[in-house]
């Protein structure tokens, strides 16, 4: 009979939840902030803070000191609960429908980091703060030793608790992680572009569209959380700007601007929501660059706390590349949609499977075209360009620079007939494209507005130059009139030779003009 064993947990079960449950360190400070948001969520609840405005989780990074601390003014523990709460593992009293974390092990990825991990916290109305430590570090050195030691004794073994004085209105819960053995977590400007992506904060101000996304979320009545954190006194707001760059800090230059939000919600079965989420307007030239663009992808969220990375959501598109056209959030509403143990994807169900289904056909029907619509229009819209640069340069070869013998300018004479007629077409598609566009607003008019503007379409007004007379047409050497006739006529078959053979139109430029220079 099975009832005759009893299950023993081998210590490895702590290595899995320590140092081998997150492939990113910083994932630490996700878990341990979605734990300080729950806990300022219950003192609201509970009276203890007025509204969620009045939380506040403090991040202090002490590089030299190689010390952590995450501290937050929610509820904090009952003196009577601390240990039922941090020494049992995976015992969460918590909702994973409604809670942010639920399965009582976020605080054990921080032992994987640290040589010692300690937990202060008081309740209101006590007038004590407990004090829970584990040596991590002998704990890491004893899961890699070869004994039979349970999960709970020596996670037992390791730990100490001590009870101190503590003013009886004081609430909070701090963990503070000593003598940090990843460098990665100690570095501010890494962990802040971590958490400016991934913590439930708010817009940045310089985001100058943000007043959309709460428009559109109060006016549908979706729940956002935001919650103010700050790191070493700076507050954390999330990264998302306006303006799209490529390039490094010293090569940085803007290649394109977010004009305008688009906004999409689906519904599960009946009227149940089930998703929504925003998106960026902009040129879609090609993939945002990486470098210079940090919140560069459509991210996941669940209580506006990032699951996965900008890499998550890939599979639902089309394309591999699709994604990264794009800057925006994708906001998971339905309770069953609840984050799987590493949080970087949902545990799979029923709900999980509709999720995907109307994203994919969004993605493939919806952002998909927008790109490539906008390719389209580009396209078109350099046959125009095309054609007014060549105009421009055909001009100036026929009154000033002169041609290098009578087949170039036969050449420039079709070359301007071949392109204008492309010009003309390409006229009429997008004179075609807006008048289809003009009946309502549609984020492919705003593109096409964005891709256009400014943009030269009239290709009517361009005549070629006046054709001359075979003997009257301008060669480049017609200017060295202390030359003979012959003498011009045997340094352009040179100079000819030279155009020819060199791939560099600069310097053949540079040859003439100094040809010229020499013999006038």
């Amino acid at each position: 009979m099975v009832n005759e064993h009893k299950t023993i947990f081998g210590k490895y079960v702590l290595d899995s939840l320590t140092r081998s449950m997150y492939e990113n360190p910083k994932t630490i400070y996700r878990e341990l902030i979605q734990n300080s948001a729950d806990a300022i969520d219950n003192a609201v609840v509970q009276g203890f803070l007025k509204d969620k405005t009045a939380g506040v989780i403090s991040i202090s990074i002490e590089k030299n000191e190689r010390k952590i601390i995450i501290e937050d003014n929610g509820t904090g523990i009952k003196a009577n609960d601390v240990l039922p709460k941090l020494m049992n593992i995976g015992d969460s009293d918590k909702d994973k429908e409604s809670d942010k974390g639920f399965r009582g092990i976020g605080r054990l990825g921080a032992l994987g980091y640290c040589e010692r991990l300690i937990i202060e916290t008081s309740y209101p109305g006590e007038t004590i703060k407990n004090v829970v430590g584990w040596a991590a570090k002998e704990l890491m050195t004893s899961l890699d030793e070869k004994n039979k030691e349970g999960a709970a004794e020596l996670f037992q073994r390791v730990a100490t608790r001590t009870i101190e004085n503590e003013a009886v209105d004081t609430h909070y819960y701090r963990v503070i992680l000593e003598n940090v053995s990843d460098d990665s977590l100690l570095e501010k400007q890494e962990i802040k572009e971590y958490l400016s992506m991934v913590a439930p904060v708010p817009f940045d101000r310089a985001f100058i569209l943000r007043n959309a996304i709460y428009e559109y979320v109060k006016k549908h009545n979706f729940p956002f959380d935001e919650y103010t954190i700050y790191l070493n006194t700076e507050q954390i707001c999330k990264a998302y700007t306006s303006i799209i760059y490529e390039g490094n800090e010293l090569t940085k230059k803007r290649i394109d601007e977010i004009s305008h939000l688009e906004f999409f919600n689906f519904n599960a079965t009946g009227e149940e929501p089930l998703l929504w989420g925003w998106y960026g307007i902009s040129s879609f030239t090609k993939q945002i660059p990486e470098k210079g663009n940090l919140s560069r992808g459509l991210r996941l969220r669940k209580s506006n706390i990032q699951i996965g990375d900008s890499y998550c959501l890939v599979k639902l598109h089309k394309e591999q590349r699709g994604n990264f056209y794009f800057v925006g959030e994708i906001h998971a509403l339905h309770p069953a949609l609840y984050p799987n143990a590493r949080r970087d994807y949902f545990f799979e169900n029923h709900v999980t499977k509709l999720f995907e289904k109307k994203l994919r056909h969004y993605f493939h029907n919806e952002l998909y075209n927008l790109y490539y619509f906008s390719s389209k229009v580009r396209s078109t819209q350099r046959q125009i360009e095309d054609f007014v640069k060549f105009s421009e340069t055909y001009e100036e070869k026929s009154q000033k620079i002169g041609f290098k013998d009578k087949e170039e300018a036969q050449h420039y004479e079709r070359q301007f007939e071949t392109l204008k007629d492309r010009a003309e077409a390409a006229k009429k598609t997008l004179t075609r494209i807006a008048d289809e566009l003009t009946q309502e607003p549609s984020p492919k008019k705003k593109i096409f507005e964005k891709v256009t503007k400014g943009k030269p379409i009239e290709v009517t007004h361009i005549t070629p130059p006046v054709k001359p007379k075979e003997n009257k047409i301008k060669y480049v050497f017609d200017d060295l009139s202390s030359v003979s006739r012959d003498d011009r006529k045997l340094i352009a078959r040179v100079f000819a030779v030279v155009d020819r053979c060199l791939p560099d139109k600069a310097l053949v430029e540079n040859i003439r003009l100094k040809i010229i220079e020499e013999f006038k």
